[in-house]
């Protein structure tokens, strides 16, 4: 397991195909796929790194909502706009276990603090499983609400699969 705010790339690609598995969109054999590279991940780096890897991504997400819209006339204020928008929308996942919500709640305002997410959250020590779950969560409502500003259902999507492909090729 990595620390200090490192997480290792393929946790990350698990972390993200989590957030494919649970996408309404995901065509059946991708979810599959998507599904498989999970389980790989959590044998070949642990549930907790994975975990990490969606705090990362939910870091990454909430840092880019905040970035795309700043200057704009109608920029997403993280404190009242963007945080709370998440937070009430978690009920919407039935085993989103309140009382996770200060955690998660943390993790999305160090992200809007333009703290790493990855680091903050680690001094707190391992991430149990119902708080990941929750983690998971919010990084769906941050894709749906990406693709609802972008006005392009799936774009977050294909943009992370992306960036996910072209490191494997920098990096294969």
């Amino acid at each position: 397991m990595s620390r200090s705010g490192v997480v290792v790339d393929g946790a990350i690609r698990a972390a993200w195909d989590s957030y494919r598995v649970l996408e309404k969109r995901t065509s059946a054999e991708d979810r599959e796929v998507a599904r498989q590279r999970v389980e790989a991940a959590v044998e070949a780096y642990g549930r907790e790194e994975v975990s990490r890897g969606t705090v990362f991504l939910v870091g990454v997400l909430t840092g880019y909502l905040i970035a795309e819209r700043a200057g704009g006339a109608d920029r997403l204020d993280p404190l009242g706009d963007l945080i709370p928008s998440v937070i009430r929308r978690l009920p919407t996942f039935e085993t989103a276990d309140p009382a996770q919500v200060p955690m998660v709640t943390g993790v999305l305002m160090a992200a809007a603090m333009g703290m790493d997410t990855v680091a903050w959250r680690d001094r707190f020590g391992p991430i149990p499983a119902e708080e990941a779950l929750v983690h998971g969560f919010v990084l769906c409502l941050l894709a749906d609400l990406f693709d609802s500003l972008a006005g392009r259902p799936g774009v977050i999507d294909r943009m992370m699969r992306e960036t996910f492909d072209s490191m494997a090729d920098g990096h294969g």
